[in-house]
This record gives structure tokens, C-alpha cells and sequence, in this order.
């Protein structure tokens, strides 16, 4: 079987802490697959607010999600502080990539608990289209 492999960036510049919640688990006990993707969906949505931008106005154009891939490596539970490192990379004309660094926050220390990616395309929700990337976003986001 092919396996889902995320190739990170080599450093994230922004982090978050979330405490999983009751809600956040499916019937096995568990961070369920559509939990996991919340979870990133909220680091997302603050680490673009860091930067002074929204899903819906980054210098004027909106973003829309067109892939996401998860790379799942550990279990998440009830009460477990996660930390969510975010970094933008791979920008081309009409978009970029998000990655995502999960960790588990223990007393040992951290252990990851997945890797993640979402391609984010630049989209006018006005007139229904994608768009360019404004360079002042690459400028803004790019590593930092």
C-alpha cells in the first residue's frame, strides 16, 4: 500500500497550542479524521490572523482550499495539549502551500502526532474565480 509522505519545511515560525476537547473524539476514543482536520483548519485560521489576515481578505482576495493531505503518526485523547506549527512554502502564481507540525505536548517532552498539508488557492468569492497571489502575502507569509 502507498503510503501519504508530507515533506516539511525545514522551520515553522509560528506555533499554537489547542487542548483537545470531548467533542473533539469519534466512537474509538479517539481524535477522529475530521477532528484532526478542525484542528488544522483553527491553526490555520490563527496563524493567518498573526499575520493580519482572514480566509476571506488576505490583501483583498479570499482563499479557497483545494487539497489536504494528512499523515496521521499518533493517537490523540481526551485533555492532550497539542502544538499546531504552521509554515507557508511553495508559492506559485495562483497559490501556495500550508504545513502542518502536530505535537503532542508530554512531560518527557513532544512526540509528533501527524503532519499535514493544504493546498490554498487565491479566490475572488465575488465573481466565483481564482486569482493571483498578491505579492505582498509571498512577502508576509513566506517562512515568517
Amino acid at each position: 500500500m502507498e503510503r501519504v509522505k508530507i515533506n516539511l519545511p525545514g522551520s515553522f515560525h509560528y506555533s499554537t497550542t489547542i487542548a483537545i476537547r470531548i467533542t473533539d473524539l469519534n466512537y474509538g476514543g479517539h481524535v477522529g479524521n475530521d477532528s484532526f482536520l478542525s484542528l488544522i483548519h483553527e491553526a490555520r485560521l490563527q496563524f493567518l490572523k498573526h499575520h493580519g489576515y482572514t480566509e476571506m481578505d488576505i490583501e483583498g482576495v479570499g482563499l479557497i482550499m483545494c487539497d489536504v493531505a494528512i499523515e496521521y503518526k499518533r493517537e490523540l485523547g481526551y485533555g492532550d495539549l497539542v502544538k499546531i506549527s504552521v509554515a507557508a512554502n511553495g508559492f506559485d502564481r495562483l497559490g501556495f502551500d500550508i504545513f502542518y507540525l502536530i505535537e503532542i505536548l508530554e512531560n518527557e517532552g513532544q512526540a509528533i502526532a501527524g503532519k499535514a498539508k493544504t493546498g490554498m488557492m487565491c479566490f475572488d468569492y465575488k465573481n466565483k474565480k481564482k486569482v493571483s497571489v498578491p505579492t505582498a502575502v509571498i512577502e508576509k507569509l513566506n517562512n515568517k
